[in-house]
């Protein structure tokens, strides 16, 4: 596996380079100088991207999905991608929705690790399958939608595929994490 840019090949932009356009479309989405300031501070040298991409990862966030289920497929998606930028932002939220050091431990071993619930390890078995081959294998499927309506298991592709353009994007661009955001050893 090729190595990460170990600094930004697109540098977020400081606060003496914010125009007004971006002060716009950075309101009310991060203070500078916070943990996730570095990604929006670099996307939004796109404005006109940026402001499409913004409500659609929003929607992702606030979707049908339990909070604890996509922090889950988004960890394996930022641990298959090698994404440490988004790994660490990731841990913070996860944490925060009451996984464990185990449990983000787990997620690095995958889906057949011991100590998993079975549904755990069908959402990172999802996540696994979509990273290697495109698609969520019929067994998967059923065992999601014994517990998932329709729109969750729309959900559930799209948000792998979403982490998987922004941990591209991120391991791309050079994106560093922030002071404080845990790396993959942490």
């Amino acid at each position: 596996m090729a190595d990460r840019p170990t600094s930004p090949r697109i540098p977020p932009l400081s606060a003496d380079e914010l125009d007004d356009q971006a002060r716009e479309l950075l309101d009310g989405v991060v203070v500078e100088g916070s943990a996730a300031w570095d990604i929006f501070a670099t996307l939004v040298r796109h404005p006109g991207l940026f402001r499409r991409w913004l409500p659609f990862g929003g929607k992702l966030l606030t979707g049908k999905l339990p909070a604890r289920d996509r922090e889950l497929l988004i960890l394996r998606t930022g641990w298959r991608c090698r994404a440490e930028y988004e790994w660490g932002q990731h841990v913070l939220i996860g944490r925060s929705l009451g996984l464990d050091g185990d449990d983000i431990d787990r997620v690095k071993a995958g889906p057949e690790a011991p100590g998993w619930a079975p549904f755990d390890a069908t959402l990172l078995r999802a996540a696994d399958e979509l990273h290697d081959d495109g698609h969520i294998t019929d067994a998967t499927w059923a065992a999601l939608a014994e517990r998932y309506d329709e729109r969750q298991l729309i959900e559930v592709p799209m948000v792998v595929g979403h982490y998987h353009l922004v941990s591209f994007t991120l391991n791309s661009l050079g994106v560093q994490r922030e002071a404080g955001v845990p790396g993959f050893d942490g």
